[in-house]
């Protein structure tokens, strides 16, 4: 009897065994299914960065446009509304925050978050105020096409302070957009018949877009850099935090400007005069300073989940879309040199893509082979 109730056990047992190792086979394929679902996620998080960037920035540059052409003339206030619409994002910042902020990461100390603030806010004010003046002085086809030399600054910037690799495709892209570049300048003299703007005017757009794309791009690789080696927490309110604070800085720097230079003076009869109306004029800055927080939340969450330089290309795939709203809007005229100039643009963000492409299917193929590395040493265990 005793034997048979020891046989009994023995074969429960072996067939709890099975049972067991089922658990564990489960358990290893939720685990491995885990990286996947990460990586779904992170494509989700990113497309609606992308939506963000693109939908902002076209919005943003057609409304500064229309806020010139119907009347405004105010460049500080141009520069205020690009950085003032920050507060829409504090209730995001409470609200959501404490829901994703899932990090253990120590801190850094206030003295060094309040000085990198400080100076990306000062730095962010002056790239906006030359942005101010590029929108004034050149027409919005030109406008955003001369956005496309962020790429080569963005590239350079990314080589020295974030160790961005050179590849053959991403040099065909600086040559491409820094031809197109080249051909909107060479071309100034048919534009400016068509603009109405004088060429001293229209020279000193030309060149504050420069100035103004080249500091954007070092503002993004500052950024970068500050999320790698300051902030190193992956959270979203890391990313409220860098556009929130540094706005903040860069609106009270606008503000200085507006009352030094005495532009706050004409703004009540700018309003007046204002082609569409007060109520128009008011919602034309509102707007204009809501998208702009809109295009820089896509901005900075592309720079916090890939790069600067992807940020940076991203923003360049509205070249396509912002001319052609432009001549549908506000006439303008799109000729040959700029079409040329538009085609040149599109290959270079192109030729970029295709080397994120190449990029990812390696990423994709080390991945695997790291995965099946995983899977044999468990089933030798």
């Amino acid at each position: 009897m005793e034997a048979a109730q020891e046989l009994q056990r023995a074969t429960e047992t072996r067939g709890e065994e099975p049972e067991k190792n089922s658990h564990k086979g489960l358990s290893l394929t939720n685990l491995l299914q885990l990286p996947k679902l990460k990586h779904y996620k992170w494509w989700l998080r990113v497309i609606s960065y992308i939506f963000f960037l693109l939908a902002g920035q076209s919005a943003a540059t057609l409304l500064g446009r229309l806020y010139y052409d119907k009347g405004g003339n105010s460049k500080w206030m141009a520069t205020f509304v690009q950085s003032a619409g920050f507060p829409i994002l504090i209730p995001l910042l409470f609200f959501l925050s404490p829901s994703i902020n899932t990090s253990s990461a120590r801190p850094p100390p206030l003295s060094t978050l309040a000085f990198l603030y400080l100076f990306l806010g000062i730095l962010l004010a002056g790239d906006n105020l030359m942005y101010s003046y590029g929108l004034l002085y050149l027409p919005v086809s030109t406008y955003s096409l001369l956005c496309a030399t962020q790429l080569a600054f963005n590239a350079i910037f990314s080589f020295f302070l974030n160790s961005q690799k050179f590849t053959p495709f991403i040099f065909n892209s600086l040559v491409l957009v820094t031809m197109s570049a080249a051909l909107l300048a060479v071309d100034a003299d048919s534009e400016n018949t068509t603009a109405g703007v004088p060429k001293g005017k229209y020279v000193i757009g030309f060149l504050c877009m420069l100035g103004a794309s080249a500091t954007y791009s070092l503002y993004l690789s500052l950024v970068q850099l500050s999320f790698q080696r300051v902030i190193k927490t992956e959270t979203f309110s890391a990313v409220l935090n860098m556009q929130i604070y540094p706005s903040f800085v860069a609106t009270c720097a606008c503000v200085v400007g507006l009352f030094a230079s005495g532009d706050w003076k004409v703004l009540e009869k700018e309003m007046k005069e204002y082609e569409k109306g007060k109520i128009s004029y008011l919602m034309t800055l509102i707007w204009t300073a809501v998208t702009w927080q809109i295009s820089s939340v896509g901005m900075l969450g592309l720079v916090f989940e890939v790069s600067s330089l992807f940020s940076n290309v991203i923003g360049t795939l509205a070249l396509p879309v912002v001319p052609i709203l432009a001549v549908i809007f506000f006439h303008d005229k799109l000729d040959g040199a700029k079409v040329m100039a538009l085609l040149l643009a599109v290959w270079g963000f192109l030729s970029y893509i295709y080397q994120h492409y190449l990029d990812d299917s390696i990423s994709k193929v080390n991945k695997t082979n790291a995965d099946e590395a995983s899977r044999s040493v468990v089933e030798i265990c």
